[in-house]
Parts: C-alpha cells; sequence; structure tokens
C-alpha cells in the first residue's frame, strides 16, 4: 500500500513542478513583453548567448525555489515548537508573502540564527483576509512580542505582500512606535500588473493605483523606523520592477534574482543581516 501512495505523491509532485515551470515562463514572457515594448533595443539582445544564459538561469532559480517553497507549506500548517525567549533582546517577525505561509522562512531562519538572531518569530497571514484584519493580527503578535520579552520594540522582515501589510501597520495603524527596523523583500510597494491574475481579495489591492495603495503612498512616513526596501531588478512577480522602489528609506537594488529567490538567495539575505545590525542608514 505505501508503495502506491509514494506513487500517487511522486505524481502530485510532478504536476506541481510542470506547472511551477510553467507559470515561471509565462511570468517573466510577460516581463519581456513589458520591457520590450518600453525599450525597442531590447529586441536586438534577445537572442545572444548573454541574454539567453541568464534567462535560463533564473527561470531554472525561481522555479525551483518556487517548487521548495510549495513543498514545505504543509509544515507551515503547524504551531512551531520553537518560541523566542531571549529577555530584552529585540525579536524579528518575518512576514511571508502572498499564497505562502511561515514555512517559507525555513531557510532564512537558519541563516539568521546562524548570525546570531535566536528570537525569530513567525506566523501565518491568510491570502483569503483582507489587509486590515492581516494588520490586526500582525498588531497583535507585536504587542504580545513586547509584553512577553520585555522589550519596546521589533524588528519586522518582510517578503512581498508581508512589506505591504507592514507598511500599513507603520503608517496607517499608529505601529511606528513599537518597530525599530522594517525591512523589505519584493514588495509591491506601487502595486504590479500581474495583480489581476490573483485569485485573493488581496490582488484587487495589489493593482497599481487602488484606492489602498494610493491612501498608502500619501500617508505619512514612519517616523523613527529604520526602513530598508531591497529589491531585485529580475523580479518576475512585481511589474513593472520599478513599482517594488519605496521613495523613502534606505533601497538596495540585487540583480540577477527573481521574486522567490529573495528569501534564499546569499545576496538578499547578507542585505537582510546587514540590516538588522545597523550596518545601513535608515
Amino acid at each position: 500500500m505505501w508503495c502506491v501512495w509514494f506513487s500517487l505523491l511522486l505524481i502530485v509532485l510532478a504536476i506541481l513542478l510542470v506547472l511551477d515551470l510553467l507559470i515561471v515562463i509565462l511570468t517573466y514572457s510577460m516581463c519581456w513583453y513589458e520591457y520590450a515594448n518600453a525599450e525597442p533595443r531590447l529586441m536586438n539582445e534577445r537572442s545572444n548567448g548573454k541574454s539567453l544564459r541568464m534567462v535560463l538561469s533564473l527561470i531554472l532559480q525561481e522555479t525551483f525555489f518556487n517548487f521548495l517553497t510549495l513543498s514545505v507549506l504543509p509544515f507551515g500548517l503547524f504551531n512551531p515548537r520553537r518560541h523566542p525567549s531571549n529577555q530584552g533582546e529585540i525579536p524579528v517577525l518575518l512576514l511571508h508573502g502572498l499564497f505562502n505561509n511561515r514555512a517559507s522562512w525555513f531557510w532564512f531562519k537558519y541563516k539568521l540564527r546562524q548570525q546570531g538572531f535566536n528570537n525569530l518569530v513567525t506566523i501565518n497571514l491568510s491570502s483569503w483576509h483582507n489587509e486590515e484584519v492581516l494588520t490586526e493580527l500582525v498588531a497583535k503578535k507585536v504587542d504580545e512580542l513586547r509584553h512577553r520579552l520585555g522589550v519596546n520594540k521589533v524588528h519586522l522582515v518582510c517578503h512581498s505582500m508581508g512589506g505591504i501589510i507592514a507598511r500599513n501597520y507603520l503608517q496607517q495603524r499608529g505601529g511606528a512606535a513599537k518597530v525599530d527596523r522594517c525591512i523589505c523583500l519584493g514588495s509591491p510597494h506601487l502595486g504590479s500588473k500581474l495583480a489581476p491574475f490573483a485569485l485573493s481579495p488581496l490582488g484587487r489591492v495589489l493593482i497599481p493605483g487602488s484606492d489602498f495603495l494610493s491612501r498608502l503612498a500619501g500617508a505619512p512616513q514612519p517616523e523613527g523606523v529604520a526602513m530598508t526596501n531591497i529589491f531585485t531588478i529580475k523580479d518576475n512577480m512585481v511589474l513593472p520592477n520599478v513599482n517594488a522602489c519605496l521613495p523613502w528609506g534606505h533601497s538596495v537594488e540585487l540583480d540577477g534574482l527573481g521574486h522567490t529567490a529573495l528569501i534564499y538567495r546569499k545576496p538578499a539575505v547578507d542585505a537582510v543581516i546587514n540590516a538588522l545590525s545597523g550596518k545601513v542608514a535608515g
């Protein structure tokens, strides 16, 4: 019987891998279409060896990291056994992106612990609730951590949609006084043209020019919060890539990474560690 279940599991994983590859190819194709129309000169470079190697590398990387993230999602349904316990040490609350859960941070947490960050906390942010419900979950977790660990502030590290929820908490829900550093990875600050494809109510708020993003852009900058925005110019989910830029705070531009690679690859991890350690300007 176990052979049957194992075979079914392999079939399911193979189907997911193929779907993952198709989605990555499709998103990068849409990026290429967008940029080729904006810069016709790119048409002359599309077939040279360097461009083809870059595209192949991006597609393979992003397919692998997407598949890895998808594979660990079931583990995120269980409450973690390890809880932050170092009294007085500022905790790091990690906020995942759309259609992920707390399990997507497994590698990032491992790398942060290697650098001495032990009070690491993850929560699940449902993709089927609106942005205000998720912001309230973050607010409650921040207060819980402050009281339990005897600290005044926390650090926030956010990937993709998690960064938008963090900004809503900081800029519109009074959370700035409770956060020391906020670090965004590949967050669509100005939305993404791919947002209409999201099968979630949250997708609507990420459409460029949405009422929510307009209010967020017009809200005051959070005083006292050291903001670092890390983005990649090869992001296949934030379209156009300039929409991942933030006009305030400290910006870190990376290259050669896709959207999901930002929570696995060394350049992004190092940039976060530097920001948490205060090695960059706020």
